[in-house]
């Protein structure tokens, strides 16, 4: 059986065509996996789990017909759904990850993250990222009416929108010395990834070993999978 791996979704409820597409993934192929991992921004805001849009609906419900199937689906933050919680995971059957999850898949090891932590050139970035990642601020945010929170979530897009445009390609992509400090720190050789939008293979010499870097594309430009199985994994480009 295969392990599927997805990331940057960016799942909107103004776009229903990609939810059709990640819902048609998830209700088809996915239902014969052995798992399923979902690499980061699922959503493209996610302003808490009491957010009632029913144009999101079918997200939910899918990921729930998967797990009650017996399919294994594991979450892990991104930069754009960070507040996903405990309600979503008890709705959906789905598991959060750590920002930095090691899995052994048929004999090898590979690390799962993200990707926007290995973005350290991208001081803007990291700095308001240390900051929404800060417990006290979340609170606070929560804290606050669903409506009030979509519009700060708006505003946020619009500015990191405008941050991007200003910005160079390559400080926006991940620092090589981070990946190997990361890899090294975690003893792997295998690092998969999201956030970056760049899907490809890298590979390259850790220490005098062989080394890859498997990152996977966002779902509204290039929508791609890693599947994962006992001859080894592969980055396809979904139809």
């Amino acid at each position: 059986m295969t392990t599927l791996f997805i990331s940057d979704l960016h799942l909107d409820a103004g776009e229903p065509e990609t939810i059709r597409r990640f819902v048609t993934f998830v209700e088809g192929e996915a239902r014969a996996a052995r798992a399923l991992y979902i690499l980061g921004d699922l959503f493209e805001a996610w302003v808490g789990d009491d957010e009632d849009d029913a144009r999101l609906a079918p997200v939910q419900a899918a990921l729930a017909g998967l797990t009650r199937a017996g399919v294994p689906c594991s979450l892990m933050h991104g930069n754009r759904d960070f507040l996903i919680g405990a309600k979503f995971c008890a709705a959906t059957g789905c598991q959060l990850l750590g920002d930095y999850e090691r899995v052994d898949l048929y004999g090898s090891t590979v690390l799962l993250t993200h990707g926007d932590l290995l973005c350290t050139d991208d001081t803007r970035y990291m700095s308001l990222r240390g900051t929404l990642r800060n417990p006290a601020w979340q609170r606070d945010f929560l804290a606050k009416p669903l409506a009030e929170r979509r519009k700060i979530a708006a505003d946020l897009r619009q500015l990191s929108a405008a941050e991007i445009a200003a910005k160079s390609y390559d400080i926006m992509d991940v620092n090589q010395t981070t990946v190997e400090a990361v890899m090294r720190q975690h003893s792997v050789s295998l690092l998969l990834h999201g956030h970056t939008h760049r899907p490809a293979i890298h590979r390259f010499q850790l220490d005098g070993q062989p080394a890859a870097r498997i990152v996977l594309g966002a779902w509204y430009e290039q929508a791609s999978v890693v599947r994962w199985d006992d001859h080894g994994y592969r980055l396809d480009t979904l139809d």
